[in-house]
């Protein structure tokens, strides 16, 4: 390996003090290719070189930044969830295996994702009925699961609570502590002393061109995974999921129940048994 990879002298930033500043500068730290990513793992796993280890989680705090933006409707601060995201991301880059044929970027996103987790349950003040291992899952997925602002019908409490697994009674209380600390989006004061509404912290993302890359970035490691899969069902199987979930006119079970001469029930199966084989190999 070249020895400027592993030595190359990037300052760490901070996140204490100016946010905008740290956002900045990790954006400012160079993207590493696969090859000098599998490069470092294998240093530092063969031969604890910090060095290399530093350089795997500086070039990807962009990315934890990235992440923390999708958690900013819990009411805490950015830069806390950052650090949270930043602890994360190193104890990914100790346990990446480069050997296992995926991005460092699609494995660390879980180990990011749950020290924020951890951060948000200790220090959002409904955490207390976000006990089990239940109540945890519809804490993270209430909010995207209801279809309006207003408060949830009894069609779909029932909907939510078969999807996530937890009792109706459970999604109901945890729809009244979820409303109980929302407030309006939309500024409802001509006073000029009174509390900003959210509407006004809205970023602009499109207009950041370092975050534009990072996304990009991000998205062409999803592909790159995606084509790995799908490269490892046999042909038929492959044209399935093609068919069924790729292509712009999408094919239904028994369009290709008629064109395979089978019925749609093993379409169906086939389907399903790629889609199996696909989730065991993200999750690699």
């Amino acid at each position: 390996m070249s020895q400027a990879l592993v030595t190359a002298n990037y300052p760490l930033p901070s996140v204490v003090g100016s946010l905008d500043a740290y956002i900045s500068a990790v954006h400012r730290i160079p993207v590493l290719t696969q090859e000098e990513e599998q490069a470092l793992s294998r240093d530092f796993l063969e031969e604890a070189n910090l060095a290399a280890a530093k350089k795997l989680v500086m070039s990807h705090l962009r990315f934890v930044v990235h992440v923390a933006r999708g958690y900013s409707g819990y009411g805490l601060q950015l830069a806390d969830l950052i650090q949270e995201g930043n602890i994360g991301l190193m104890k990914a880059v100790k346990r990446f295996d480069p050997d296992q044929g995926v991005r460092l970027v699609s494995f660390a996103v879980h180990w990011i994702r749950a020290e924020m987790h951890e951060f948000i349950l200790k220090n959002w003040r409904i955490v207390k009925v976000a006990t089990t291992k239940a109540q945890r899952k519809l804490f993270f997925n209430l909010r995207k699961s209801k279809k309006r602002l207003g408060w949830m019908n009894a069609a779909e409490v029932r909907t939510v609570a078969k999807d996530l697994g937890v009792p109706e009674a459970t999604v109901r209380e945890m729809e009244s502590r979820l409303s109980g600390r929302d407030i309006g989006f939309e500024p409802v004061s001509d006073d000029e002393d009174a509390k900003p509404a959210p509407a006004a912290f809205l970023i602009d993302d499109g207009a950041d061109p370092y975050e534009n890359v990072s996304d990009a970035d991000y998205a062409d490691h999803q592909m790159e995974s995606l084509s790995e899969a799908l490269s490892h069902l046999d042909e038929r199987s492959r044209k399935i999921v093609q068919r069924r979930w790729l292509d712009e006119d999408k094919a239904t079970l028994q369009d290709l129940a008629d064109e395979y001469g089978v019925s749609a029930e093993r379409i169906r199966q086939v389907e399903a048994n790629a889609m199996k084989k696909m989730r065991g190999l993200f999750a690699a």
